[in-house]
């Protein structure tokens, strides 16, 4: 979930670039304007001139910046799965490839705190749309969970396999904590939090042995 480094031209010039490039242009430009500006005080002005394309070009992609929000969550949030899942070492106890997990995890979202705050805070205010973007990036923590405890290469299957309510309810015991440490301006300090979230999910696997 990280804004891009350097500041992007302000003037629209948009060239010859494909709508998969003018999509992504105008997700690293709403980035970046939610990490200046903070999402209610963007406007899609901002938008497009962090991505130095047009208003048209705005609206070819995206109905208003709620939707772009979105898109930009579920990239923020691809990314971040995509780096957690990148740090497991398969070869290593399910306990070591949790930490390992959920550093890499933490870590990525620690990179930028005022885009935290909005793609965590700000996306449940969209309302449905919100939420389900929400629930879909979950979901994603949760299959990556179940697969990480219940399926070891070369060990028998678990006895007694993590449930996927419970991995669920781990999941969601992280986002709070998360959401607690944004509240309380510890977001760049999410590593603190890799310890306390292993302890909830070795809980939760003993309570299903």
């Amino acid at each position: 979930m990280t804004a891009a480094h350097e500041a992007a031209p302000t003037a629209p010039a948009e060239g010859p670039a494909t709508g998969g490039e003018h999509r992504a242009r105008l997700l690293e430009g709403m980035a970046r304007a939610v990490a200046a500006k903070g999402y209610a005080d963007t406007t899609i002005a901002d938008i497009v001139r962090e991505a130095s394309v047009s208003r048209r070009t705005f609206y070819e992609h995206f109905a208003d910046k709620a939707e772009c929000l979105i898109a930009l969550y579920e990239a923020a949030s691809g990314n971040a799965i995509a780096v957690l899942r990148s740090a497991i070492n398969p070869r290593s106890p399910w306990q070591a490839q949790v930490e390992q997990a959920l550093g890499a995890y933490l870590g990525v979202l620690a990179r930028n705190p005022v885009l935290l705050r909005t793609l965590f805070i700000d996306i449940l205010g969209l309302g449905a749309s919100g939420l389900a973007a929400r629930r879909r990036a979950n979901q994603q923590l949760v299959d990556l969970m179940l697969d990480v405890v219940n399926n070891l290469p070369g060990e028998r299957p678990r006895k007694a396999p993590l449930q996927a309510i419970m991995a669920m309810a781990v999941v969601g015991g992280i986002n709070e904590m998360v959401l607690q440490a944004i509240e309380q301006d510890r977001a760049g300090d999410l590593l603190a939090l890799v310890e306390p979230a292993s302890t909830l999910l070795r809980a939760a696997v003993s309570a299903e042995s």
